[in-house]
């Protein structure tokens, strides 16, 4: 397990981290998520180790970052945000490196180092510089040095920042074929990687932890979780049916969006106005080209928390 108790990292007058308390078991995927600067990469690497906290202490699989750390990061494996590298090593060279590091031999090291290769599919690009590998390329030779030695835990800070919508796919399967042995824990301020491989997420902002809990979760939080969208086939039905909408005793409010002919109504207090709504439909006649039950919009959570 991923523990951190009180954990503090100050920086002069800048509290960067500021008691922060968490763990992470067993098949759990947790998205530390917020907003740049408020402390994700600074907690990340005092999990690994490389940033000593001011206060407080971390531990990976039982072994404490600070008193014991060469255990801690045997059981670690650790993206940085970018994932840095030497740029003048060929793909092969790299990785050859990391298993000397790791202190890998024998028939092991030739299965680890043929399972990274295959698995993240870097054989095409083994004999070229790392300089000259696409970003995509890259984030994978970073993740097959993180997962190289077969570490029960691992932590990815940003692993799909600066990616293409293909190349994020990529990445975020890799994580979810992971995620079934490992315990992982995901450093990132884009909100669709939640619902993409996390089964936890943790919000932090201003240094301090705002929210934990699972995306289904956090999404009950927000004032669209069983809001009710429709979108009309023609505008004049979309005329008609807004004030019939917002009359029903069980909706809040609505919203509308003129250029895609949309209404979104509200519940009150998280109620279930999907039937209400439906049945009103049904009795004006409106022509629906679409309509939904929402589950809630991380996105006006992650605003209203850490605003």
């Amino acid at each position: 397990m991923i523990k951190t108790e009180h954990l503090t990292k100050k920086y002069e007058s800048l509290t960067a981290v500021d008691d922060v308390t968490f763990q992470v078991g067993p098949g759990e995927v947790l998205g530390f998520l917020g907003p740049n600067g408020a402390g994700k990469t600074t907690t990340m690497r005092m999990l690994a180790g490389f940033v000593t906290p001011t206060s407080g202490r971390a531990s990976i699989c039982g072994h404490d970052v600070e008193t014991a750390p060469l255990l801690a990061k045997a059981s670690l494996g650790y993206l940085p945000e970018g994932a840095p590298s030497y740029g003048e090593m060929t793909v092969r060279g790299f990785l050859a490196f990391i298993a000397d590091l790791r202190a890998l031999s024998g028939e092991r090291r030739a299965a680890r180092l043929r399972h990274v290769i295959e698995h993240l599919e870097l054989g095409p690009v083994l004999n070229q510089t790392i300089e000259t590998l696409s970003k995509g390329f890259r984030r994978r030779v970073g993740l097959a040095q993180a997962i190289i030695h077969d570490p029960p835990v691992l932590i990815l800070d940003e692993p799909t920042d600066g990616l293409d919508p293909n190349q994020k796919h990529e990445v975020r399967t890799l994580i979810n074929d992971m995620a079934r042995d490992k315990i992982i824990v995901i450093s990132t301020h884009i909100l669709e990687e939640v619902d993409a491989v996390c089964t936890r997420a943790a919000i932090i902002a201003r240094g301090r932890i705002v929210a934990d809990d699972t995306p289904a979760g956090l999404a009950a939080r927000s004032r669209y979780h069983n809001a009710v969208s429709m979108q009309f086939a023609a505008p004049a039905s979309l005329a008609a049916a807004r004030g019939a909408v917002a009359a029903l005793p069980v909706v809040a409010a609505v919203e509308v969006s003129e250029r895609d002919a949309r209404l979104t109504a509200l519940p009150r207090a998280g109620a279930n106005i999907l039937p209400a709504v439906a049945e009103l439909a049904a009795r004006q006649g409106l022509k629906l080209q679409e309509l939904h039950l929402e589950s809630g919009r991380l996105d006006e959570v992650f605003r209203t928390i850490t605003a």
